[in-house]
């Protein structure tokens, strides 16, 4: 594999991903216009990433994956169809480079074709074979790619694993290209693999297939068949550079072991990526992995997994942070760039036209006398004629019968037809043609006008947002987030705890059914305070928030960047832990609005809560029964920690225990329960830090007193003064 799988390598990835039959499908996304991600389940094994990367290649990843925070149309489509479904299995369409992944669904079987030749696509199919929905609609001389149509594979080529020696015979006698050729043609080889062939045979690769030895050259390709057959590897295959030589490559590739480095030395110097090893990479460094796909993963994984950066680039036309995270600044810039490119469109067009008009004057006999041989032709023989006629003649490049005119070659310096291209009506003068253009020229004046205007009413706002941004950033305010929906988690109380991970719990009766019902898994913990009408909370095992290793670049350095997780490298719950999240358990209940200083919570596994409430007994929306033994923790004091955090590259306030606050983030304060009213602490904040007041209001447990405030309550250059 060096631009696209061939295959030999979609063989390779078919039997790896075999083995995963049975896994579910979580999720599918699609980071890049060319990349969809289906997130893969299995039963006794980490979940990971099926990544299709249109027209080159697939493979499995288990990297950070930044995700648009709305879902492309077709990524949505895919959940719709693919939620839960299970993958029953993978097969290749022959020896051809497609690949059919199919799954079993509430709907019926789905299947996923995945072409990987030409541009590619990726086509989800009903079990009727009907086109649900293609990547991209595509036509060809055989087939037809669009919705609603049954789905045709491409036209199936030879399969080598079926050629035995009188089959090869057949094919040699029936060919007039060389050895090469006709292995990687009409074998289905592919260049690489039939020079490993010839190569194998000993012999020479652009000899008559005449002349080669058919038991030799049958010999050669079944060893290469069998290895892939029995490959259970994959080869990274490294070149030398500048700054590593032949000589040390090998031994430098070894000692990059893990992260960015190694990311970054095998993009630079790894060069192809094989299930078997082919006697033209004897002698060459390389790394041997476990699978192909983790080859391939180790080698494009780092480039992948920044699709969605790359996706916005390519958006914005310029580096912005991400879709939705566009600040004033960042928006006036791309409207001024846009502005500018088109001033200078108009201004080409205006050129053009008006040479144009200058050389139909110029040229104003040979216009004339065309124009009138044109026209007694038409009059004479008719269009269909003329158009027949007009392909000998060098000064016409078309004719539109419709609106009588045809598009001319205007002569050069030198009188000949190597001209610019201009179009003559045949019912206007010479001057009426030219000046048709010139007019054309002056529209575009007009309209150029207007953009200049634009522009500068555009510079205008731009450095009006500039000084804007500059005096936020001095005083420690952070530019609005647009968001097209806010996180799930928001809906309720949320925190982070110690290792990453999250703590959600009900606002209210509903809440509390939702949470139990939806975010209690058998890994998590339940906790509630010993106080009527408390919330329900659930210390999720796996979920939770992980260090972002790209920070975006709009959040300031002071403040902390984390994604969401599904998966935690570390799921335990220890006391510790427990003790962070009863703390804030405490603080979410009416123990805050008691104004109480300590109190008492109890944490329980999600086992022990029930719906079900005891004979005689009822149980409210919102309510539980808890039965078992209980672990308490007591005499805890009623504080809590507010501190700015981003999440997935949106800026956001944390409620936290004040220790793990403190920790966390640089820009936090202290809160204890007091009369300043909750309404005028989130304005407070917003003031000072420009955050949205809803996501501060859900935040503060209510009414309160600062205890210690460190750039939330007051600017952050204040306190380094006060400091």
């Amino acid at each position: 594999m060096k631009a696209a799988m061939s295959g030999f390598d979609l063989y390779a990835i078919a039997s790896e991903l075999g083995k995963f039959t049975g896994a579910y499908v979580k999720k599918a996304y699609m980071p890049h216009y060319e990349q969809i991600v289906l997130r893969i389940n299995p039963k006794d094994m980490d979940q990971f990433d099926l990544v299709f990367v249109r027209g080159e290649r697939i493979y499995t990843s288990n990297r950070d994956r930044p995700m648009p925070m709305t879902p492309p149309p077709f990524a949505m489509l895919l959940r719709k169809h693919l939620k839960n479904a299970r993958f029953t299995g993978v097969r290749q369409l022959g020896f051809d480079r497609v690949l059919a992944f199919d799954f079993d669904t509430k709907f019926g079987s789905r299947h996923i074709y995945v072409e990987v030749f030409r541009d590619g696509n990726i086509i989800l199919v009903d079990e009727e074979g009907i086109i649900i929905q293609p990547l991209t609609h595509a036509a060809y001389a055989g087939r037809t790619l669009k919705k609603g149509v049954e789905y045709s594979p491409p036209p199936a080529a030879l399969n080598p694993y079926s050629l035995d020696e009188q089959g090869l015979t057949e094919l040699f006698n029936d060919t007039d290209r060389d050895l090469v050729s006709t292995l990687g043609g009409k074998a289905n080889l592919g260049g690489t693999h039939a020079n490993a062939v010839c190569q194998l045979a000993g012999l020479e690769p652009n000899i008559d297939t005449k002349d080669a030895d058919i038991s030799t050259v049958h010999s050669a390709l079944h060893q290469l068949l069998n290895d892939l057959s029995n490959s259970n590897n994959g080869f990274l295959i490294l070149k030398p550079s500048d700054e590593v030589d032949a000589e040390k490559l090998q031994s430098v590739a070894e000692e990059q072991v893990i992260g960015v480095a190694r990311d970054r030395f095998l993009e630079k110097h790894a060069e192809e990526a094989t299930p078997i090893l082919l006697p033209s990479h004897a002698n060459k460094a390389m790394l041997s992995f476990d699978t192909l796909g983790g080859a391939v993963d180790a080698w494009k994984g780092s480039h992948d997994s920044a699709a969605l950066a790359r996706r916005e680039a390519e958006k914005m036309d310029i580096a912005a942070p991400g879709r939705g995270h566009s600040t004033d600044v960042e928006r006036l810039q791309r409207r001024l760039v846009q502005q500018e490119k088109s001033m200078k469109a108009f201004s080409e067009k205006i050129d053009k036209q008006q040479a144009l008009g200058h050389l139909i004057q110029d040229n104003w006999t040979h216009i004339e006398s065309l124009l009138s041989q044109v026209n007694e032709a038409v009059e004479v023989q008719g269009w269909k004629e003329i158009k027949k006629a007009a392909k000998e003649i060098p000064w016409i490049a078309s004719l539109n019968a419709a609106e009588r005119t045809f598009v001319t070659i205007l002569p050069d310096e030198n009188g000949e037809a190597n001209g610019p291209q201009a179009t003559l009506s045949l019912d206007e003068t010479v001057h009426q043609n030219a000046q048709r253009h010139f007019e054309s020229a002056r529209k575009q004046k007009n309209k150029n006008k207007g953009a200049i205007d634009a522009l500068e009413e555009t510079k205008t706002k731009l450095k009006t947002a500039q000084k804007k941004e500059t005096k936020a950033e001095a005083t420690g305010k952070l530019g609005r987030i647009k968001r097209s929906k806010r996180f799930w988690f928001e809906s309720h109380r949320w925190s982070m705890i110690s290792g990453g991970h999250l703590l959600v719990g009900g606002r209210d009766a509903k809440g509390n059914d939702s949470i139990v019902k939806k975010h209690l898994s058998s890994n998590d913990m339940y906790l509630h305070a010993d106080l009527h009408g408390a919330p329900s909370c659930s210390l999720r095992s796996s979920q939770g928030f992980i260090i972002d290793q790209q920070k975006p670049a709009h959040i300031p350095n002071d403040i902390p960047a984390y994604r969401v997780a599904d998966k935690l490298e570390d799921s335990t719950i220890d006391d510790d832990k427990l003790l962070e999240a009863a703390t804030l358990a405490l603080c979410w209940s009416r123990a805050w609005a008691g104004g109480g200083a300590h109190g008492t919570v109890f944490s329980v596994k999600p086992a022990q809560v029930s719906k079900t409430a005891n004979t005689g007994e009822f149980v409210g929306k919102g309510a539980f029964i808890v039965r078992g033994q209980r672990q308490w923790f007591k005499d805890l004091n009623v504080q809590i920690g507010v501190g700015i955090v981003a999440i997935n590259g949106v800026p956001l306030l944390m409620g936290g225990t004040p220790n793990t606050i403190k920790e966390i983030c640089q820009r936090y304060a202290i809160i204890a329960p007091g009369l300043t009213k909750k309404d005028q602490l989130a304005n407070k904040i917003y003031k000072n830090t420009g955050l949205v007041t809803d996501d501060i209001l859900g935040v503060l447990p209510g009414a309160g007193q600062i205890i210690e405030d460190y750039g939330i309550f007051s600017p952050p250059k204040k306190i380094e003064e006060e400091e």
